[in-house]
């Protein structure tokens, strides 16, 4: 049973740059201000990491690289370069579809920086865009505005740029179902191939949570946020995106690869301060503080804790993660994955979803119903523990 992982060598590769030009107010992801960080050193450290994990697990051929932060573009381009080239020299076979993926900010990508990156091998680009209301960005401390937004974009299009994605955020302090349909018209307007959307989570140790415990964070009312979130469905349908993921959009065939590897619960190596991975059965979390990741990466891998996913764990995973994709889970790919029928571990909640309305038998498997998108937290919630049980 749970085969598969143990043997499969991770085709996906994640790489943490854990700087930023400044902290969001919504942001718990770890990432620290860039001024005065020790950079070179941090790079330095991300080589021995990935020196040491192809020494224990060596790659085969990578289908997806993605890099995320912080603001991975803050490197400047020598630095990106030395970045790329190491990239390249540890995960040398590149399938000839790679899809390698950086994250960006509209404020920190100019012309040569892209080029840097162009030559590097990147040829995903996702922008952090979150708004087209400059007074909205300033009130959850983005520091681009709606300029940069428009050259960073011009720019990534003169460097040879064609897959290119930007992140939408809705259900933001003052945000309106109307600024939320301008910022979706001027969104639209560009024409990209991917839009990432995503509703404001108020997570512990922001600012935005501080706030929010004090009674100062104004968010709109739960109804306001979902007809935000049915009208931007709607209107990203009529344009010709396909909703392939409760949060995603995209044009046929430009769907995120290296998210598909995280929802199909496939391996993958995670790298870098914090980063997380999923290899051989074993789920890895990397110390996260910038000089204690730099100190550990001389002594060996820098983990902050390794656990050992059992199947029945990975049951539940394979649920909730692949049931965020709107074709939804495939009996055929549990039963290949697992060595049990879908049904025999997960029948009766799967019943009582699609007797509820929020899950469809779709013949070969399950998938969200239209009512299911809008209430998918309590549908994952649903499996969180149920294989365990049906084990004692």
């Amino acid at each position: 049973m749970h085969r598969m992982h143990l043997e499969q060598t991770p085709a996906a590769v994640y790489i943490h740059i854990p700087f930023c030009t400044n902290k969001c107010h919504y942001c718990d992801f770890n990432s620290y201000v860039l001024k005065g960080q020790p950079v070179m050193d941090y790079l330095e450290a991300l080589e021995r990491e990935m020196a040491e994990t192809v020494r224990l697990v060596p790659p085969g051929e990578i289908q997806t690289i993605f890099v995320g932060g912080g603001t991975p573009t803050v490197l400047t381009p020598p630095q990106m370069k030395v970045f790329l080239d190491s990239v390249k020299r540890y995960f040398p076979d590149w399938s000839e579809h790679i899809e390698f993926t950086m994250e960006a900010n509209p404020g920190t990508t100019d012309l040569e920086k892209l080029q840097a990156m162009r030559e590097g091998g990147v040829n995903r680009i996702s922008f952090g865009v979150q708004s087209f209301d400059n007074g909205l960005l300033e009130g959850i401390g983005r520091i681009h505005n709606t300029d940069d937004v428009y050259r960073s974009l011009e720019n990534a299009r003169k460097a040879g740029f064609t897959n290119l994605s930007i992140d939408l955020m809705f259900g933001l302090p003052g945000q309106t179902p109307e600024i939320m349909q301008d910022t979706l018209t001027k969104a639209l307007a560009l024409d990209l191939p991917h839009y990432s959307i995503y509703s404001l989570k108020v997570e512990e140790n922001t600012l935005f949570h501080t706030l929010y415990q004090r009674g100062e964070l104004k968010l709109p009312e739960e109804e306001a946020e979902l007809e935000m979130f049915l009208a931007l469905m709607e209107r990203l349908k009529s344009e010709g995106y396909g909703q392939y993921e409760i949060s995603n959009f995209a044009r046929p065939g430009y769907e995120s690869r290296h998210n598909a590897m995280y929802w199909r619960n496939q391996s993958y190596y995670g790298l870098g301060a914090g980063a997380h991975g999923y290899v051989h059965g074993l789920r890895h979390v990397n110390i996260k503080g910038v000089q204690p990741y730099i100190d550990a990466t001389r002594k060996g891998r820098p983990l902050l804790s390794t656990e050992e996913i059992l199947a029945d764990e990975a049951m539940e995973d394979f649920m909730m993660v692949g049931l965020r994709m709107l074709q939804g889970v495939k009996r055929d790919d549990f039963e290949t994955q697992f060595g049990v029928s879908l049904e025999s571990v997960f029948g009766d909640v799967l019943g009582k979803l699609c007797g509820k309305g929020l899950l469809e038998n779709t013949g070969d498997g399950y998938r969200l119903s239209s009512q299911g998108i809008l209430l998918g937290n309590e549908v994952f919630g649903e499996f969180l523990g149920l294989a365990e049980q049906k084990k004692d």
